[in-house]
């Protein structure tokens, strides 16, 4: 009948799983409710394990800290496990798992537990229909299926597939085929594009390739895809960005090394070919493990092997040459923190207003807890 109601969730208390509840809106004779929604629509930050794990934590959890330290603590990770993948989405945005088999599966953000900064997060495989040996390489928050719109998909060889979006509207609880790839390949990046764009793919060993787009004919969910990049021995792709979203280029390194390079230092090529040197490798640096287009203004997320995590202004890296090794983001020890894992992009977090008289005394601060954020804020610095 037209009728609805807004009220907190703290006025209905937890209750037993057999137990009836207890009324949310008084309803007319002859009426019904036909929906509900969550009010919070507020930025998630998925997090997701090697080893199946996921969560979904508040992006205000994490507060903007200088390049170089050492981060948080951002996911409880357990023995023989490692974070393997992080995005940014909306309450009520539909997912889309890809995983390494070339499969894809769909949840909505909602259904996804919501889990403290810390925790471990829920087996996926709890939420998710994988298959054994299956884990999630890739994830895309989708609002709607646009038509025009296509899913371009690169493999960890080299392998690149662009496919229309319509054809994943009817995802299935058991999943569906996404790509057709060899035995030894995996997916590792899937992005949404409207076929004008031009790609960039790169490599471990610090190669990177830019092609356009119509360089890839559309094709259908089941086949294998055509060669994106021609990699060397023991080479392979760590990451594909759309040059559309952003103005540089901004790659980080096993031991916590990056740079900032612009786009226009990568010329145009022919899809298939080995590419230009992007980065340069030393052991200081360690080998990339991942790159985002990204402008100024925005926040860079990273995070370990081993969970902790850090979050810095892009600002604050320079910009540099194709060819050179960068600057230090993140303090890498092996043994405590591990080796970067990957590296998300947040919008800029606000700064926290001024202190006042005021809420000095309404928070009971002293001298002594002054100097103890003080040295606490100077740890995580270099």
């Amino acid at each position: 009948f037209g009728q609805c109601i807004r009220f907190d969730e703290t006025d209905v208390r937890p209750t037993g799983r057999t137990s009836m509840g207890v009324r949310g809106i008084n309803l007319a004779d002859q009426d019904e409710v036909v929906g509900m929604q969550l009010d919070d629509q507020g930025a998630s930050l998925l997090i997701a394990s090697e080893n199946g794990l996921g969560k979904r934590t508040s992006i205000d959890e994490f507060t903007v800290q200088n390049r170089g330290g050492k981060g948080i603590k951002g996911m409880q990770t357990i023995e023989q496990d490692a974070i393997s993948d992080m995005m940014l989405t909306r309450t009520h945005d539909h997912i889309m798992f890809f995983t390494s088999k070339g499969r894809v599966y769909d949840l909505r953000t909602f259904e996804i537990p919501e889990a403290s900064r810390i925790s471990r997060g829920t087996a996926l495989v709890n939420l998710l229909q994988l298959q054994p040996e299956e884990r999630i390489t890739a994830m895309i928050p989708l609002a709607e299926f646009t038509e025009g719109t296509f899913l371009f998909m690169a493999t960890r060889s080299g392998i690149v597939k662009k496919t229309p979006i319509e054809d994943f509207k009817n995802l299935r609880k058991t999943g569906l085929i996404a790509l057709s790839m060899r035995e030894d390949d995996e997916l590792i990046e899937v992005k949404l594009t409207d076929g004008n764009q031009d790609i960039i793919l790169a490599t471990h060993e610090g190669m990177g390739i830019r092609f356009h787009e119509s360089d890839v004919r559309k094709t259908g969910r089941s086949s294998m895809g055509v060669r994106g990049i021609e990699l060397s021995d023991d080479d392979y792709v760590v990451g594909m960005q759309l040059v559309s979203e952003g103005e540089y280029m901004l790659i980080a390194c096993e031991l916590g090394l990056g740079k900032k390079t612009r786009f226009d230092e990568f010329r145009v090529q022919t899809r298939g070919g080995k590419g230009l040197k992007c980065y340069r490798i030393t052991e200081k640096t360690g080998k990339v493990i991942g790159f985002k287009a990204v402008d100024d203004g925005l926040d860079l997320l990273m995070i370990t092997t081993l969970g902790t995590m850090i979050r810095i202004s892009v600002d604050s890296v320079s910009v540099t040459s194709r060819i050179t090794s960068g600057v230090k983001l993140i303090g890498i020890d092996a043994e405590k923190t591990g080796l970067l894992a990957c590296i998300a992009k947040a919008e800029k977090q606000e700064e926290l207003p001024e202190e006042t008289e005021e809420s000095k005394v309404t928070e009971g601060s002293s001298e002594a807890e002054g100097s103890e954020e003080l040295s606490e804020d100077a740890s995580s610095e270099e």
